[in-house]
């Protein structure tokens, strides 16, 4: 059976509550957490919140100063966080500490012009130690 992606209606936004009633209550906690780590001192995120007409859901974009990290969506019991990268990081994610099935996804990914996507489905605690080492590495990224 194919995911349904959540907060599609213009008129909700996304509070904290409508967050828990779509994930409920364990993976909410999860993205809380995800949240709350991103938008601390350590990675010094700004998350936003905002409708967008062409994909017809609200997303989430994770900023560091100008710069895009994630975006962020919620589906019926996970977040999906999508990452973009260019072929000169590769090697680069190739060596991170994460996931073996993280890196084979993002090497057989298809491109989107230059752009290679690296997209997470998290449901647990355990892939966010994935996710935050790649979110820590493309904030720094020159």
């Amino acid at each position: 059976m194919e995911a349904r992606m959540f907060l599609r209606d213009p008129e909700i936004f996304p509070s904290d509550e409508i967050l828990r009633d779509a994930l409920g209550d364990a993976v909410y906690k999860i993205l809380e957490s995800f949240l709350v780590t991103i938008s601390g001192a350590e990675y010094g995120l700004t998350v936003e919140w905002r409708y967008y007409n062409d994909g017809k859901a609200w997303l989430a974009k994770a900023v560091y100063k100008k710069k895009t990290i994630l975006w962020l969506s919620v589906w019926d019991g996970f977040f999906k966080t999508s990452l973009y990268f260019t072929e000169k990081h590769l090697e680069a994610i190739a060596a991170l500490e994460i996931s073996e099935t993280i890196k084979e996804e993002f090497a057989a990914a298809k491109s989107i012009g230059k752009l290679i996507p690296m997209i997470m489905d998290v449901s647990t605690g355990k892939q966010l130690d994935d996710l935050l080492t790649v979110v820590r590495f493309k904030k720094n990224l020159k």
